[in-house]
């Protein structure tokens, strides 16, 4: 049985680790107020900027732009994952790296050559660990404030790439913010861009809405200034929703690491208390034992 010096050493460790962990649940409390704002306002802009320039893509054909003829032959592809710099926030970062992976191997394809631009040093590490190529890195962006300047700078190298032939095909992984419970790991392609997706429940809305549009001066002329943008919209949002999933996870790790200091704060407590127990036990037969000795 360990002594009291010992039992009261952890005590005083696991308390201290305890006031870590609740400081780190209210600032990641904090930050995810203001990052589920800037996502939750930003969301319905990016949904309907997407169905809006895939209603005029449509219209205009794949002819219209280079940005939406897909490549013969696929070899290589680039892909974009945003991660956390900072861990402590459970599964978060191991789930997006896992989906990367995981999209690598779904998806074999014969002498393809993979890079990455990563946001996040998580991601960072992980290429250099896996020795995965990277083209570039953005460090100190997600779980901070951030302007849309970031996403339009990386995204116009994923034009330029694109178009220069250095990328085949450019997907963007990233963790969809559904729940503070819930956040899943998403892989989304942004080049070329794909067509818009279609319910089958809202095709006669859909036909009626793309009706309406009149566009000045023609499909083709907006689609030239409008498809890159959407890419940095589509990449902002990612960026958005990865650092509002970043704080909801940091804030459920921390939250149940302060439940698990306060389990073992008891478990140590109800050691404590036996062993001192034991002591005075153990001191009483030791002063019973010395006056049944004298006695004698």
């Amino acid at each position: 049985m360990p002594s009291l010096k010992d039992v009261q050493l952890k005590i005083q460790g696991v308390k201290k680790t305890k006031q870590i962990t609740k400081a780190m649940n209210m600032v990641a409390t904090s930050r995810l107020r203001g990052a589920q704002g800037a996502m939750d306002g930003f969301r319905p802009y990016a949904e309907k900027f997407s169905e809006v320039l895939g209603s005029l893509a449509e219209k205009a054909g794949e002819e219209a732009s280079p940005l939406l003829i897909p490549k013969e032959e696929v070899k290589k592809i680039h892909m974009v994952l945003c991660t956390s710099d900072r861990g402590l926030c459970g599964g978060f970062n191991i789930n997006l790296t896992d989906g990367a992976k995981n999209h690598i191997k779904n998806n074999p394809i014969e002498g393809a050559e993979y890079s990455f631009t990563c946001f996040g040093k998580k991601g960072r590490g992980w290429c250099l660990k896996e020795q995965h190529a990277i083209a570039d890195a953005h460090l100190g962006v997600v779980g901070s404030k951030f302007g849309f300047s970031v996403a339009s700078t990386a995204g116009k190298k994923l034009v330029d790439g694109f178009l220069d032939g250095q990328y085949d095909e450019v997907y963007i992984i990233y963790s969809e913010f559904v729940s503070m419970a819930k956040q899943l790991p998403v892989v989304q392609k942004l080049l070329p861009i794909p067509p818009i997706e279609k319910d089958e429940s809202d095709e006669g809305f859909s036909e009626e809405y793309q009706a309406e549009h009149i566009c000045e001066p023609s499909p083709e002329a907006l689609l030239g200034d409008l498809l890159p943008r959407n890419l940095y919209v589509q990449i902002y949002r990612a960026l958005l929703e990865t650092s509002t999933s970043e704080h909801a996870a940091r804030m459920t790790a921390m939250d149940n690491a302060t439940k698990a200091c306060n389990d073992m704060i008891d478990n140590l407590t109800l050691a404590y208390n036996k062993a001192r127990q034991a002591a005075i036990t153990a001191d009483l037969m030791d002063i019973v034992g010395g006056a049944e000795a004298l006695k004698g």
